[in-house]
This record gives structure tokens, C-alpha cells and sequence, in this order.
């Protein structure tokens, strides 16, 4: 199983950004705790703070890998194109959020994503992502027992 995390903008400040919110660990730190825990999953990494290149980059992994897991941060109020870059690919993208968007402002309350993914975690502080990796093995696993 190979899969692909995609964090959006600020994302690349977690450990210095508000740590009352996200915490005080850096990403990359919890992304090897990732791949040590799912030593039988691919896992790739990628972090931008540039809308057109998430989109690119879900356009270029969503048909080779069996699975997403998508921080789009801001973007995730307000980017109607990477909503569409999501719906256009063929490989299950789980929504995942650090904070509890539906606990912070209310314009946070509002995804233009999660029509298109196959589901939302949100608010398990860095764990969200390993839910969401958890997550994508269930599907995976289910997808593999329809094809046997």
C-alpha cells in the first residue's frame, strides 16, 4: 500500500505556530513516528503553501497511489479547485485536521472538501493523521476483499 500525505500552507510551522493549537512537535519529527508505526504502508510526504501545486500534486498522485490523506488547512475553506482536483481523481482522500475546526471560528466550519473525501478527522491533534492512515488501510483492505 503506498499512500501520500499532503499538508497545506502554515503547515510547514507546526511546532512554532501556535502550539496552543497545534502543538509543539514539527512534522517531520511525527512523520517518521508515522512510518515507524506503518512499516507495511509507503508513506510520501508533501507540504505546500501554493494552491496550484496541491492541486498538481493531487492530480499527480491520485490515479498511482491507493490513498491521500489531505490537510488543506486554509485552503479547505476556500479552495473550490483543489475540491475539484480531489473529486477528479480516482484514489480515496481522507480530510484531516490537527485543531477541531467546528470548535474554532465559524468561518472554520465550513469544508469545501469534504463532499469529495471519503471521510473527515478532525481535531486528534497530529494522531488525526494516523486515523486517517488507519483509515485508508480499512478501505484498502475492504477494496482488496471485493477483488479476491
Amino acid at each position: 500500500m503506498k499512500i501520500i500525505i499532503i499538508n497545506g500552507p502554515n503547515l510547514n510551522l507546526l511546532g512554532k505556530r501556535q502550539p496552543e493549537i497545534y502543538g509543539k512537535a514539527g512534522f517531520d519529527d511525527y512523520l517518521e513516528t508515522l512510518r515507524a508505526l506503518f512499516q507495511d504502508i509507503t508513506i510520501d510526504y508533501f507540504q505546500s503553501n501554493v494552491e496550484g501545486e496541491i492541486v498538481t500534486k493531487i492530480q499527480e498522485t491520485g490515479f498511482v497511489y491507493d490513498g491521500i490523506v489531505l490537510n488543506a488547512a486554509g485552503f479547505t475553506h476556500t479552495s473550490v479547485s483543489i475540491a475539484d482536483a480531489v473529486a477528479a481523481v480516482p484514489a480515496p482522500v481522507v480530510e484531516v485536521h490537527i485543531s477541531n475546526i467546528l470548535k474554532r471560528e465559524e468561518f472554520r466550519h465550513i469544508s469545501l472538501l469534504a463532499h469529495a473525501c471519503v471521510g473527515t478527522i478532525t481535531g486528534f491533534g497530529l494522531d488525526s493523521y494516523r486515523l486517517g492512515i488507519e483509515a485508508l488501510r480499512v478501505i484498502f483492505s475492504s477494496k482488496n476483499k471485493k477483488q479476491s
